[in-house]
């Protein structure tokens, strides 16, 4: 699945004035003894074709080949560190919204920023200006110029997505557990984690956020609307600075 503005925060926006964010046992046998069979024959070449001091290192690493132990997977507390490591956050985003009864996704693009410990704004440069920024439980929103101010968790749809996206930026991801159910996936290289809404009400207008990042770095967000609809938001850290954004 492939790396995903908060265009999580589309459902909601509308609400605020109308964002048009709109194998068998037997195989495995084979496919071992086939290997081995290989191994076998490489090994024996390796021997007749080099002399005994440089054939014996290449012998080692042939049977090295293949014995390597898996890569950790990685869990909670360890990408919850890893994201930790980010400070300010700057990074431009390109988010698809595919609507149903729309045949082209609806994109949007501009830029994404978060500053430790709740500062998180996004700036939609295309197809329309209009800025949304959050500090602590105050959120503001800016299109045609005009602005509107309120407190978060007077919409508690959007205060929970909001809270699940500065928890992965701020690398707080124990605090997004009593409001959803978390799964990660992958390495340290490259993880996924997957958020559930618990609340029903939240739960009903979003099923699933799945948050895919590389090391410290967020790179995509996808968001599953209860109603069928999807958005993905592709995340590029900004030159020469540690970006992990939500950015997916």
């Amino acid at each position: 699945m492939p790396p995903r503005s908060l265009t999580v925060a589309a459902p909601w926006l509308r609400k605020l004035g109308g964002a048009r964010l709109r194998p068998g046992k037997a195989g495995s046998a084979a496919l071992l003894g086939g290997f081995a069979a290989f191994r076998s024959r490489t090994v024996a070449s390796v021997g007749s074709v080099c002399g005994k001091a440089g054939g014996s290192a290449l012998l080692l690493a042939v049977l090295l080949v293949g014995v390597a132990g898996p890569v950790a997977a990685i869990e909670l507390p360890q990408l919850a560190a890893l994201l930790a490591q980010q400070r300010n956050a700057e990074a431009t985003f390109t988010e698809d919204r595919f609507v149903s009864g729309i045949e082209l996704p609806l994109r949007s693009s501009g830029t994404l920023s978060f500053s430790p410990p709740d500062r998180f704004t996004r700036t939609t440069l295309q197809p329309r200006q209009e800025v949304m920024s959050v500090d602590g439980n105050r959120l503001t929103l800016e299109r045609g110029g005009r602005t509107r101010r309120m407190a978060l968790d007077a919409l508690p749809e959007a205060g929970a997505l909001v809270d699940a996206m500065r928890g992965v930026l701020g690398g707080d991801l124990s605090a997004l557990q009593s409001r959803f159910e978390t799964r990660v996936l992958g390495t340290a290289t490259r993880w996924r984690l997957t958020l559930r809404p618990r609340e029903q009400q939240l739960f009903g207008a979003v099923r699933q956020l799945d948050i895919e990042g590389e090391g410290p770095e967020l790179r995509t967000v996808e968001v599953l609307l209860s109603g069928g609809d999807r958005s993905l938001m592709t995340v590029t850290p900004a030159a020469g600075a540690t970006a992990s954004a939500v950015r997916r």
